[in-house]
């Protein structure tokens, strides 16, 4: 189950007022992104996607966590009965479905790493993971980003990126172009679209 359009906002707008940051425009850039790729895509619904990549991020409402922010969102999510918000707020970090992959410190408490762990193990990957995986690859906090330089950010900022995950977002871009028939960049409106 997931919430309303109307509610997924309501929900982003709450958890901005708690932590406030750049992470809230990225979230709705990487809707933006979900929404127009998955609306040409045979099998994904449009608003589906929106309120998947809208909520994706949305454990940030607890602070300023790294890995914390995974193991938030999926609890917060499944608490309030959106199973499938929750999946993604596990999978979007996690391109081989292990917790080796994630970038960023592992700021988790034994507990939390094992609920990942346990999880991750259980979940079976759809388009809708691998949608938003690639959508959170795109986005920036205030516009749609090459994801080489997206990537290149990343690794910036943490001193690494690995190059299986880095292979793996190219390999999505590809699929999902494949799967629109179209140009990915022309598809999520880079060249215009801004917050």
């Amino acid at each position: 189950m997931i919430p309303t359009r109307i509610e997924a906002e309501r929900l982003l707008r709450e958890a901005e007022k708690d932590n406030p940051g750049p992470w809230g425009n990225h979230s709705r850039i990487t809707a933006h992104c979900a929404e127009k790729i998955a609306g040409l895509c045979d099998g994904l619904y449009a608003e589906k996607a929106y309120v998947l990549g809208l909520l994706h991020d949305i454990g940030r409402k607890f602070g300023v966590r790294h890995l914390g922010h995974v193991s938030d969102g999926y609890t917060y999510m499944k608490a309030l009965g959106y199973d499938e918000v929750a999946k993604v707020c596990l999978t979007h970090s996690f391109h081989n479905q292990s917790a080796k992959d994630y970038i960023g410190k592992f700021d988790t408490s034994d507990e939390e790493l094992e609920l990942i762990n346990h999880a991750l193990a259980k979940v079976v990957m759809d388009d809708y993971d691998r949608l938003i995986q690639l959508c959170d690859s795109l986005a920036g906090s205030e516009c749609v980003l090459d994801i080489e330089e997206r990537m290149g950010d990343v690794k910036r900022r943490y001193g690494y990126y690995p190059q299986e995950k880095w292979d793996a977002n190219i390999r999505l871009k590809r699929y999902f172009e494949e799967k629109t028939g179209k140009d990915i960049y022309y598809v999520v409106e880079k060249e215009t679209y801004r917050l």
